[in-house]
């Protein structure tokens, strides 16, 4: 009977052990399935597809080129585009890329998270007409998530569907639907060459990944290391109060792959890395029409720098910070280099590049700077969550020197670069998009948009005649703001403005009607603090929304 009682005190005492442990035990076990499923090669060329030897035309006399050059969670404040950003980390070719074309002051992403952004900015439609509502989250986390926020000390907690995550895929099928047409689709009508490279998040399928949504060619970021944790080059900063960062790390690998085939470590740091590549395919293309999706994972956590970047922001003392400047350092580097490589081929008076971000800037990295002068972040529709650093320029087409400061939006892109290019956007659908370049140019005067539009759920937003209209079911509530008077969004008037709040409530309802059902539910709903960062402690009388996920 003693042993008996040994023995039951000691698998007490492991079973508490495990649990005390669940949580790292089960993310690395996901992070093992991973390896074994998808083990990774070393580097190796990508045999990108040469252009002609000689050009049929001279670049003027083509079509012309098109770059998207677009970042991921990048804040409106972590650039010196408008005049803010960090005072150690300037980003010159960001501001020339502007200086050379057109700055939009008002420049909204698709929404205020990833893939639904990415959705809307490739095909030109809200993601919500085709049911790309929420963010791809595997119903298989639904387990993992309580345990990602069970040591959070916070007043508002997250609400889980769990019943909710039977009806959801995996993570590689939670994918745009192949029915939409995308910017490449047309683009390749139109006889031009489409390569991708970098982060995708919309589908990891055959029938979902670039080469079968009019890509040619795509560099596929398959996981998102920036370099292996222990690389001496590398100088990492992790974020114990944040559970997505606690994700990450034991299932981020450094990989990619080459249209569909088995996973391979890039070469050095990831941003310089596709750098590189895309320089690559510039110079493989400079003899034909090409469009380069140049989609980088920076600035997204994991927060990973360069050593070289973050030994020459020496005078950032706090860690995390100078870890996020040296990750920009090498964005703006990027722009540079592919700003450099078109005027080295030749190309960059014919060449339409443009410059974004997929959402602002989130709270989780701890940062309360990021997305200054605006209120909220990531996966909040306050302008902090989707107003986005946005240029563009075309020598050949748009004037230099223009600070555009009209409401537009990324969805706006797809009608541009297809008109650009001589063609025209899908007739059989609503496009929500408009073509830009008039409105540039000068042929046409006034607002692009009547009213721009996000959702999220219950969580839903109209812009419209310089107001703003936040209403959500959780919190029940209405923010009401004018824009035009009060920017950074201070002074809420539902009270004072009751008939303006009715008027944008009409906007949301017609537009809502023309929606459609999300492709599946949302299982999670997060709170996120308006006016905090993560790691501040929250307290009554925070301002707190609810993001549907």
């Amino acid at each position: 009977m003693r042993k008996l009682g040994i023995a039951a005190v000691i698998l007490a005492a492991l079973a508490a052990t495990l649990y005390a442990f669940r949580l790292p035990l089960l993310l690395n076990t996901l992070g093992f399935y991973q390896d074994v499923v998808h083990p990774r090669g070393p580097n190796r060329p990508v045999p990108w597809q040469q252009g002609p030897a000689h050009a049929a035309a001279p670049p003027a006399q083509r079509p012309p080129n098109v770059v998207i050059i677009m970042a991921d969670d990048l804040g409106f404040n972590d650039t010196s585009l408008y005049g803010g950003g960090n005072p150690h980390q300037p980003t010159p070719h960001i501001e020339q890329l502007a200086r050379e074309g057109v700055r939009f002051d008002r420049g909204y992403a698709g929404s205020a998270v990833c893939a639904p952004s990415r959705a809307a900015m490739i095909t030109g439609r809200y993601a919500s007409r085709f049911g790309y509502e929420y963010t791809p989250t595997p119903g298989n986390m639904a387990r993992v998530a309580p345990l990602l926020t069970d040591d959070i000390p916070r007043i508002h907690r997250p609400v889980l569907h769990a019943e909710r995550a039977s009806q959801i895929g995996s993570f590689d099928e939670l994918g745009m639907p192949p029915s939409e047409i995308t910017m490449a689709e047309l683009l390749q009508q139109q006889g031009y060459h489409t390569v991708h490279i970098g982060k995708w998040h919309l589908g990891g399928t055959p029938e979902l990944r670039p080469n079968a949504q009019g890509f040619a060619e795509t560099l596929f970021m398959e996981s998102g290391l920036y370099l292996p944790e222990d690389h001496p080059d590398v100088v990492n900063a992790k974020q114990d109060f944040d559970p997505i960062d606690k994700f990450l790390w034991p299932n981020m690998r450094y990989a990619t792959s080459y249209n569909g085939g088995d996973w391979f470590e890039p070469k050095g740091y990831l941003t310089d890395y596709y750098t590189d590549e895309a320089v690559n395919v510039i110079r493989a293309n400079r003899n034909r029409p090409f469009f380069l999706f140049l989609a980088h994972w920076a600035v997204h956590t994991p927060l990973q720098a360069l050593k070289s970047d973050y030994d020459a922001l020496a005078a950032i003392p706090l860690h995390r910070r100078r870890v996020n400047a040296a990750m920009v350092r090498a964005l703006d580097r990027s722009v540079g280099r592919v700003l450099q490589a078109l005027k080295d081929e030749g190309l960059d008076e014919n060449t339409l590049v443009v410059f974004t971000s997929d959402n602002g800037a989130p709270n989780y990295i701890g940062l309360p700077e990021v997305n200054q002068p605006f209120r909220g972040w990531k996966l909040t529709f306050f302008e902090g969550g989707t107003r986005v650093a946005f240029a563009a320029k075309w020598p050949a087409r748009i004037p230099a020197g223009m600070a555009y400061g009209e409401p537009i939006a990324s969805i706006d892109l797809l009608p541009t670069v297809v008109a650009a290019a001589g063609g025209a956007p899908p007739a059989d659908r609503p496009i929500d998009g408009v073509d830009l370049l008039p409105y540039l140019t000068g042929a046409k005067t006034g607002a692009p948009h009547d009213a721009l539009f996000w959702r999220d759920g219950s969580y839903q937003v109209v812009i419209a005649g310089g107001w703003k209209l936040q209403v959500a079911a959780r919190p029940q509530r209405t923010w009401l703001y004018h824009l035009d008077t009060d920017p950074t969004e201070r002074h809420e008037r539902s009270a004072q403005e009751p008939a303006k709040l009715a008027e944008l409530k009409a906007l949301l309802d017609a537009h809502n009607a023309q929606m459609a059902e999300p492709l599946w539910p949302s299982f999670l709903e997060m709170p996120v603090m308006v006016d905090k960062t993560l790691d501040q402690p929250e307290v009554e009388g925070d301002e707190v929304v609810y993001w549907q996920n």
